[in-house]
């Protein structure tokens, strides 16, 4: 199977008729108008499932998913996390990446490692990288090009300017 890509997770049941209010772990809303399919996880098996009709309800996502057909049927979906596979994903511009891409990823400032990537806090202003040291601190960094020179995602690297000033959570 190809790998699957984290979009939302299903918090409460709308209606008598199957349909669920999904949490939205996307910046691209839009995305979830033309979605044809999900995959969710049911006793470690990743299923496919068709979506039948996706609505916006209060400016939350509102789906359909094809044979939960009641409200009782669409309580087995409650805290699902809805899945796409990479030929649904989103293609994203120039500079931007994903957030599972970064996780994990190498931090260098000056050809030194700072630590590893642990999370990352997507904020009003701009996202913060959470990087753990090699010392167990954590560093905070904004996901900026003030910041940030280069980043290789196959590589998992991420290259700091030499020359940026560091937060660490203890400060």
């Amino acid at each position: 199977m190809n790998q699957l890509f984290l979009i939302a997770e299903v918090s409460a049941v709308h209606g008598s008729d199957g349909y669920v209010i999904a949490e939205s772990f996307s910046d691209f809303s839009k995305r979830f108008k033309r979605l044809k399919r999900v995959y969710i996880e049911f006793f470690g098996n990743y299923k496919e499932f068709a979506v039948e009709d996706v609505r916006d309800i209060k400016g939350k996502v509102c789906l359909k998913i094809r044979g939960f057909d009641s409200a009782g049927d669409a309580k087995l979906l409650m805290g699902k996390k809805l899945y796409v596979d990479e030929s649904n994903s989103i293609k994203l511009e120039k500079d931007t990446f994903f957030i599972h891409d970064l996780i994990g990823s190498n931090v260098f400032r000056g050809g030194h490692l700072l630590g590893i990537i642990e999370d990352v806090y997507v904020l009003p202003a701009n996202d913060v990288f959470v990087v753990k040291s090699e010392n167990g601190k954590r560093i905070l960094i904004p996901a900026v090009k003030d910041f940030v020179k280069d980043f290789d995602p196959v590589k998992k690297r991420l290259d700091l300017h030499p020359d940026c000033d560091l937060l660490y959570d203890e400060d």
